[in-house]
């Protein structure tokens, strides 16, 4: 099937690529080098600029920020994850009254900046409606809204990336539309759509760091915190390199979790009989 794609690169076009390849990794090991001297000619990895992470009370601090940010991420990711199912399957309905109104939703809270969300829940709602919404809240929603939105049109879009014949044929066979998106569609479209979720999750993970703005007592916020102390010998470079380091490994942690779930799904009885179907159509195009 990659043949009929695209040709399979030359002897020169492998070369090619091949050099490429090398000189990009060059540069970019010259640039991590060029700042690690930086680094390093700055003073920035002395030891008095470090001595705060052994203190313990900090660690409790980071700590406690870290319990925080999962907390808003764990329920905006869930919500999120509802949100755009419930969006998705209103823009798929036949029914006007319903696919319409679910459209202007998504395309609404997809084009107002996350920013703007959380200031109008966090600001606007209570000095406009009397209605007081914690901190928390404010950003948990704002990150539903937002990344909900973006959700609910990946998986609009992968369900109409499939093939019609396979809908087609389910309603011949007596299915309901229910019984169709839930056992032909959805199990298809799920592999193709999980690199994409992971990474909006993943976003989900990092926009937890605009709580600090309406002081979210978050990472970004502990970490501005901290590294403004004077005491401390203000290491707000290194403050930031912790709170990196710490974002990073949350990061990892969902592109792993992420792969035992496909694992998963390719080992389901679903995934099987789907992977035996797509053999067949390959052995027909060849």
């Amino acid at each position: 099937m990659t043949a009929v794609l695209y040709d399979i690169p030359g002897p020169k076009a492998r070369a090619r690529n091949a050099t490429l390849g090398v000189v990009g990794t060059a540069v970019v090991l010259a640039v991590l080098a060029f700042v690690v001297y930086r680094l390093i000619v700055t003073g920035q990895f002395d030891p008095r600029l470090w001595e705060w992470i052994t203190y313990v009370n900090i660690q409790y601090i980071l700590l406690g920020a870290l319990g925080n940010t999962l907390a808003a991420f764990a329920v905006a990711a869930v919500l999120s994850l509802a949100f755009g199912a419930v969006f998705a399957a209103g823009r798929l309905s036949d029914h006007a009254w319903i696919s319409r109104p679910s459209t202007v939703v998504v395309e609404l809270f997809r084009g107002v900046p996350l920013l703007v969300l959380i200031f109008i829940l966090y600001f606007g709602v209570s000095r406009g409606l009397g209605i007081d919404i914690p901190a928390y809240w404010a950003v948990v929603l704002g990150l539903m809204l937002y990344n909900g939105s973006v959700l609910a049109e990946v998986f609009r879009a992968g369900v109409r990336a499939l093939p019609k014949g396979q809908a087609e044929a389910a309603y011949a066979l007596g299915m309901r539309k229910t019984q169709v998106m839930t056992n032909v569609l959805l199990p298809q479209a799920l592999r193709s759509m999980l690199p994409t979720i992971l990474s909006q999750l993943v976003v989900v993970l990092k926009d937890t760091a605009l709580g600090y703005i309406i002081l979210y007592p978050e990472l970004l916020y502990q970490a501005r915190f901290l590294g403004s102390q004077g005491q401390l010998g203000a290491p707000i470079l290194q403050v930031a390199m912790v709170v990196a380091v710490m974002y990073i490994a949350m990061c990892l942690i969902l592109s792993g979790l992420s792969k035992l779930l496909e694992k998963r799904l390719r080992k389901s009885p679903k995934a099987v009989g789907i992977d035996a179907v797509e053999a067949e159509e390959e052995k027909l195009l060849a």
